[in-house]
Formats: C-alpha cells, sequence, structure tokens
C-alpha cells in the first residue's frame, strides 16, 4: 500500500491518495465499516495540513486519548501475544494507573504560541 500510513505523507493531496487506498484495502479485506469510518473523517483528521509544515506534528499529534493509545500499543507490543482478554485489560488498567499518578498525564502537548507564531506569519 504505499509508505508509511495516511499522516506521514509529504502533503495533504499524498495523504488523501494514501487514504483512498486504506479504504481500497479495508473494503477489500471485507472491512466495510472501518472503510466508511476512515472515508467519513479523513479530510477532518488531515485539517492540520493548511498550517506550516514545521507545525504539523504539533498539531496532528495535540489528543491525549491518541497519546494514550499509542503508549498501550508500545507496552502490548513488547508483550505480544495475552493468554486472554483479562490479562490484557490488567496491562492497560496499570498503564491508565501510571498516568493517573504520574506527572506524564498533565504533560502539554501544544504550546499555544506556536499557533501564534503561524498567525503572526499568516
Amino acid at each position: 500500500m504505499g509508505s508509511g500510513h495516511i499522516h506521514a505523507q509529504e502533503d495533504a493531496q499524498a495523504a488523501k491518495e494514501k487514504a483512498r487506498q486504506v479504504v481500497a484495502k479495508l473494503r477489500e479485506m471485507r472491512l466495510g465499516k472501518a472503510a466508511e469510518i476512515v472515508e467519513a473523517g479523513v479530510d477532518e483528521t488531515l485539517s492540520y495540513y493548511s498550517f506550516p509544515p514545521e507545525h504539523w506534528r504539533c498539531i496532528r499529534t495535540n489528543n491525549p486519548p491518541e497519546r494514550l493509545n499509542r503508549e498501550i500499543r508500545r507496552r502490548t507490543r513488547v508483550v505480544g501475544a495475552f493468554p486472554d482478554g483479562h490479562s490484557a485489560l490488567m496491562l492497560v488498567a496499570a498503564r491508565l494507573r501510571h498516568v493517573a499518578a504520574t506527572r506524564w498525564g498533565t504533560k502539554r502537548y501544544l504550546q499555544m504560541n506556536r499557533l501564534a507564531e503561524v498567525g503572526a506569519i499568516a
């Protein structure tokens, strides 16, 4: 399907083309509902491309649940296969407790002064 995921493209047009490929692949895999979700939301998720390229990553990754999902994926990849759903749930719950108990959960993603810089440029 080409290089990387939808958000790893050089520009909005390439990302939209990658999204079309992902939708086609999902339909090929008989995952119609997933294809519909990607197709319906792709324009909204690519809106950060309207800002200067140096700000894309900061804007694109400013979603705390997205950050938490990345952390959980990272931890579950280390484990590999879980014996059952309860084991996976225990790992996720432990990670959530860690986030709630440390400064990790209060880290700021998006510094608003970066967006002010964009406004000054525009």
